[in-house]
């Protein structure tokens, strides 16, 4: 059996941080993922998605994630319910995420007007709060998609196979 599931969206809100009992931090924010088509009055509809992360994650997502900003999230669905003060009984649908993915700079509102431009390297937080970063021989500035289509110059030693 497989549970998993990969969302892009924004943050609807600023994530909430909480502490357990036990002292074990947990972070909950909405995603809006805009749906892959068009309503007939030609509009785009979103799906609004609530997230939860857990311990080092929840904290990292916490100080750096705001509302508006662009973010992947990797993890699992998770159904849950619970009685609500009515008596009632409540089932709450969420994605308990082991993988964040920052999809734009945290400064992106004070570049000076470069319009929310995305990272170059993006940062992914996952299960132990560790920074997934496979391009650090790569400078911050350089894109490597630079050359507009024409031919690209690669060795053999460059080649993983």
């Amino acid at each position: 059996m497989l549970n998993r599931v990969i969302l892009i969206g924004r943050l609807t809100r600023d994530p909430e941080l909480r502490y357990t009992p036990a002292g074990v931090a947990v972070t909950q924010f909405t995603l809006a993922v805009d749906r892959p088509f068009t309503s007939q009055g030609g509009e785009r509809e979103a799906d609004f998605i609530p997230v939860v992360t857990w311990r080092q994650l929840a904290e990292t997502c916490a100080n750096y994630l705001r509302k508006g900003r662009l973010a992947a999230v990797e993890g699992r669905i998770q159904v849950r319910n619970y009685e609500n003060n009515e008596g009632k009984r409540v089932y709450v649908t969420e994605v308990i995420a082991d993988n964040v993915r920052f999809l734009e700079s945290a400064n992106r509102d004070n570049n000076g007007g470069g319009g929310g431009q995305p990272m170059r390297e993006e940062p992914s937080y996952g299960g132990g709060g560790r920074a997934n970063n496979n391009n650090t021989s790569r400078s911050n500035n350089q894109d490597p998609f630079s050359d507009d289509g024409k031919p690209i110059d690669i060795s053999d030693d460059d080649l993983p196979f």
